[in-house]
C-alpha cells in the first residue's frame, strides 16, 4: 500500500505547526499597516473646520500622507491624512504661549523640571515627575520581560474603576515579544474597558546590570537616540495605535544633554514620584508607576491594596491633564 500522500499531508501539517510557532502574533503581523518614510517635522496645522495642530511626524501610511499631530491645547495625539489640512513650518518660539511648548520646556524652578542629582547633571527621576491638581496618574511600565503581561491586575483595576485611565510606557521590544498581549490590550482599549495612553519607553530598553547608572539605559555608549524613539512609535501605528507626546526613559534616567535631545523630538520626559516599591505613598498629584510586565508583582500588589482601601488619590487622570 502507497502511503506517500499520508505522509505528504503529515509532514505540511507539521511545517505550518513549526511556521506558527515561531512566528509570534501572526495575526498583528498580518493586520500591520503598511509605514514608509517616517520622520520629524514640526508644523503648524489648520484642519477644514479651522482646528489647529502642530505635527511632529510625517510619513507615509497606507500610500497616504499622514502626520502625528499634537493638540498645542490638550495634548491629545492623532493621526491627520495631509490632504485634509493645511500645513506649514513653524518654530518653538512662535508656538512658546502654547501649553505643549510649556510643557516641553518648563522654565527653570517649575515642578515639570526634571530633579537632578546633587553635584551633577543626572537625572533621578527625569521629566514630569508630579502632575497638576488633585487625583493622581497611573502609568505603567513594559519593559521587555520574557513573563507575560499581567491581565488579572488589569481586569482588577478595570472592576473597581471602570474606563481607568491608564500611560502605558512601551517598550518596542516588548511589542514584538507580546503580540498576544498587545492584541488584548487594543481590545481593552477599544471597548473602553480601560482608556490606554501609549508612551515610547525607547526600543530596546538597554540596561546592564551592576553598571552606574551615569553609563547606563539610553546614556550608554554607542545608543542610536533616534531609532530607539522612532522604532517604538513606528512599532504602534503599524498596530493601530497612537503614540502620545509623552517619552519615559529607561530607568528614569537621563542627564541634561538627554533631556535636551528628547525636547528637540518634541517628545515631553514623565518621570514619577510614586514608584509603590521604591517611594512614599502617593498624594494628590502622584504620578504612580507600577510594572504590570510581570517583572514587578510586589508593585502590583501594592498598588491593589491601597487602591481596595481607598487610600490611592483619585480621580485617577489622564497623562496628557498632568503638566500645568
Amino acid at each position: 500500500m502507497d502511503h506517500l500522500p499520508q505522509r505528504r499531508a503529515t509532514a505540511l501539517f507539521w511545517a505550518l505547526a513549526i511556521i506558527l510557532a515561531i512566528v509570534p502574533s501572526a495575526r498583528g503581523r498580518e493586520a500591520a499597516r503598511r509605514l514608509v518614510d517616517y520622520r520629524p517635522v514640526f508644523l503648524e496645522c489648520h484642519g477644514p473646520a479651522g482646528e489647529k495642530r502642530l505635527a511632529i511626524r510625517r510619513m507615509r501610511l497606507d500610500g497616504e500622507t499622514v502626520a502625528l499631530t499634537v493638540d498645542p491645547a490638550t495634548l491629545e495625539t492623532s493621526l491627520e491624512a495631509e490632504s485634509v489640512w493645511r500645513c506649514r513650518e513653524t518654530t518653538e518660539a512662535e508656538q512658546k504661549d502654547t501649553r505643549f511648548l510649556r510643557a516641553l520646556r518648563p522654565r527653570a524652578g517649575d515642578p515639570d523640571e526634571p530633579r537632578l542629582a546633587a553635584g551633577r547633571s543626572l537625572s533621578i527621576s527625569a521629566g514630569l515627575g508630579h502632575g497638576a491638581g488633585a487625583g493622581s496618574f497611573l502609568t505603567g511600565d513594559l519593559c521587555p520581560s520574557r513573563r507575560p503581561l499581567d491581565r488579572d491586575f488589569l481586569r482588577r483595576l478595570a472592576e473597581l474603576v471602570p474606563g481607568a485611565p491608564v500611560a502605558l510606557s512601551v517598550s518596542g521590544l516588548w511589542i514584538e515579544r507580546h503580540g498576544a498581549d498587545f492584541d488584548w490590550l487594543m481590545a481593552e482599549a477599544a471597548s473602553g474597558t480601560l482608556r490606554i495612553d501609549w508612551v515610547g519607553h525607547s526600543y530596546s530598553h538597554p540596561y546592564v546590570p551592576r553598571l552606574a547608572d551615569g553609563q547606563n539605559y539610553l546614556l550608554r555608549p554607542g545608543v542610536d537616540l533616534d531609532a530607539e524613539i522612532f522604532r517604538v512609535e513606528r512599532l504602534l501605528i503599524e498596530r493601530s495605535a497612537t503614540p502620545s507626546v509623552f517619552f519615559r526613559f529607561p530607568g528614569l534616567v537621563a542627564d541634561a544633554r538627554l533631556m535636551e535631545e528628547l525636547r528637540r523630538r518634541h517628545l515631553i520626559a514623565l518621570g514619577a514620584d510614586a514608584w509603590l516599591v521604591l517611594s512614599p505613598p502617593p498624594r494628590d498629584g502622584s504620578i504612580v508607576l507600577v510594572h504590570p510586565n510581570g517583572n514587578e508583582p510586589a508593585g502590583l500588589r501594592l498598588f491593589s491594596r491601597l487602591l481596595e482601601q481607598g487610600r490611592l488619590p483619585q480621580p485617577f487622570r489622564r497623562i496628557e491633564e498632568a503638566p500645568e
